[in-house]
């Protein structure tokens, strides 16, 4: 796969919902041969994904906002111009602490977007997790995604 030039202008991408925020495709991987994406993420306050394990390396730069970032046992104050790499497979989930937050990551393959995508088309806007179960769980199979204290 050869790379390409990607131009998004602001407030242009592909977005992707998930329970606990909206992901922008800034820099897809099918223009990086697949060895990394850029995604902005809009998350409000509120309920977030359990501590979660993912296969693929990623970096949180904090943009607006504030947020913990729960890595194992450990907890990461993020503010605007904070940063913290995550290696793949490692515990993690956020928290927003402010009314909302912006923050980009950056992902190490093409496997975030993937994911997210068929997360996406899974389990759409509006449809909540307890009526979508089922079908999160084959999505979490698909990519080897675990979340902790889901059967």
């Amino acid at each position: 796969m050869e790379t390409t030039v990607q131009y998004t202008a602001a407030g242009d991408g592909t977005e992707l919902t998930a329970h606990d925020a909206v992901l922008t495709i800034k820099v897809g991987a099918a223009h990086t041969a697949d060895q990394y994406e850029l995604f902005e993420v809009s998350a409000p306050r509120g309920p977030t994904t359990p501590l979660h394990r993912t296969g693929w390396d990623k970096t949180y730069y904090l943009l607006q906002g504030r947020m913990i970032v729960q890595v194992t046992d450990e907890a990461y104050d993020l503010g605007p111009g904070s940063s913290l790499s995550i290696p793949a497979n490692t515990l993690h989930t956020f928290t927003v602490l402010t009314p909302s937050a912006t923050f980009l990551v950056i992902s190490l393959t093409g496997s975030m977007g993937r994911f997210h995508a068929d997360l996406d088309a899974a389990i759409p806007r509006g449809r909540s997790l307890e009526d979508a179960a089922g079908d999160l769980r084959e999505v979490l199979a698909r990519h080897a995604v675990t979340v902790e204290g889901l059967p």
